[in-house]
């Protein structure tokens, strides 16, 4: 065990490659449906929104995927990332557990979201991509991409949650500074959009309305235009495990190996991106590392959602999957982490969780913020109310530890700072934040409008 705080990689520790983790999933994949046919989705249709590589490692079994040199050069602007013990968080909880963070909040834009946004814009420029366009909620998705596109040389169009368009502007300058051009979803741009604000022009919007956007501009564009998608599909999981894999190596220099390892969940990404490769140290080499799923009570697709086959957007546009969903007429509140408020979880994460190699949990509104609070005066580093999840768990299982008399080595993903979120905590701080607990029959209402389709589900 090391006495050090930070734990640094230089840049030729940076990942060659990305880790696949459908190689080892003991679970095999459902297959992904056409969302008119209800039929397995061909390349060819796939092919209207993604190119051939996108495609291909989509559905790979490959183990590794190799990272193009140009997407490497551009990670080393921030990768290799550091880890962190908190070691003053942990002397103001007065436990004996060990706490380590992976800081991806030291990317340019502020969160782990250009692990993917990078290559997946590198691969449509590749493919001579002049144009995309992507959703987004929180908006660190929306500006990763933008960075990545800007890089490129490709225009960007990004749809964003209204609600989190008119919470966090400086999301969406921060974009604009990147060249992409911003609407608010539900936007007039788009026939669904338009016929949404017909009938309430109030609508606050959810990531699968801006999904729903997003696809069909691009669907609609005769080929001139590629969709970008920031979380829940197998090839944007896979880009985030260089956090991972990268972490695997600076807990060995902390001569530790973490007991639990703990991210937030709102479509899968940057929890897979830490967890994966800690997963397959569980199937291959016998680690027995607990990997920790964590939620908002007012998004709980895992801890009460149905597995089952849905459409990945409301306007039933985007490929059918098998995930723990909420339905996809999901409506969420208006909480502060707008990145976790789709309404399904990524199918390798739903399978993996359904299978039980993987836990969940569902956090409140008010008790991440004050676990957020909690780091910040501790740690000194203002968290994404997204990460603030992963936080929460992080502290409590630090005061279990503490109960119990145990020492434990929690490693939880800083998916993202929170410097952009500060109307987020000035609602915290005035006391105006409510929790709020997706209520059951609601789910079982949403429910009534799943796709109906053969396969088994």
């Amino acid at each position: 065990m090391s006495d050090q705080t930070r734990f640094m990689l230089n840049e030729t520790d940076l990942p060659k490659n990305w880790y696949n983790v459908l190689a080892d999933s003991p679970i095999p994949p459902a297959p992904v449906l056409n969302p008119m046919t209800k039929e397995p989705i061909t390349p060819e249709f796939l092919s209207v929104l993604f190119p051939m590589e996108i495609i291909q490692q989509e559905v790979s079994t490959d183990r590794y995927i190799e990272i193009p040199e140009e997407v490497r050069e551009i990670y080393k602007l921030y990768r290799p990332t550091p880890l962190v013990r908190a070691r003053r968080l942990e002397k103001a909880l007065g436990t004996p557990a060990h706490i380590y963070f992976k800081n991806e909040s030291v990317s340019p834009v502020g969160s782990h979201k250009p692990n993917t946004a990078i290559p997946q814009a590198f691969y449509n420029k590749v493919a001579g991509t002049k144009a995309m366009t992507t959703e987004t909620g929180a908006g660190q998705w929306g500006t990763s991409l933008a960075m990545a596109c800007n890089f490129f040389g490709i225009d960007l169009e990004v749809y964003m949650v209204r609600v989190s368009y008119n919470q966090k502007p400086y999301r969406r300058i921060f974009m604009q500074t990147y060249g992409a051009q911003v609407f608010a979803s539900p936007s007039e741009r788009t026939e669904y959009g338009r016929a949404l604000l017909a009938q309430d022009p109030d609508n606050n919007g959810s990531l699968g309305i801006a999904i729903s956007e997003a696809v069909q501009m691009a669907a609609t564009s005769g080929g001139t235009k590629k969709y970008s998608l920031g979380s829940v599909l197998n090839h944007v999981l896979m880009h985030q495990t260089v956090i991972g894999e990268e972490a695997l190596k600076q807990m060995d220099l902390a001569g530790e190996y973490p007991d639990v390892v703990i991210g937030c969940v709102g479509g899968g990404s940057n929890f897979a991106g830490i967890a994966y490769p800690f997963l397959r140290q569980n199937l291959k080499d016998g680690q027995r590392t607990r990997l920790l799923a964590v939620e908002p009570t007012a998004t709980p697709s895992l801890t009460k959602g149905a597995y089952t086959f849905d459409y990945g957007d409301t306007a039933q546009m985007a490929p059918i999957v098998k995930m723990y969903t909420l339905g996809h007429t999901f409506m969420p509140a208006g909480i502060h982490a707008g990145g976790l408020r789709y309404h399904g979880m990524a199918p390798s994460v739903s399978a993996l969780y359904d299978a039980g190699y993987i836990d969940a949990i569902a956090v409140s509104q008010i008790g991440t913020f004050d676990a957020a609070l909690q780091f910040t005066n501790a740690e000194g580093i203002l968290p994404a109310p997204e990460s603030a999840h992963a936080i929460r768990v992080a502290i409590d299982e630090a005061l279990d530890a503490k109960a119990k008399g145990e020492k434990r080595v929690i490693l939880f993903n800083l998916s993202g700072h929170g410097h952009f979120d500060m109307t987020a905590y000035q609602s915290y701080l005035n006391g105006e934040l409510v929790d709020y607990e997706y209520p059951a029959h609601a789910i079982e209402e949403a429910m009534k409008d799943l796709p109906q389709v053969a396969v088994e589900a």
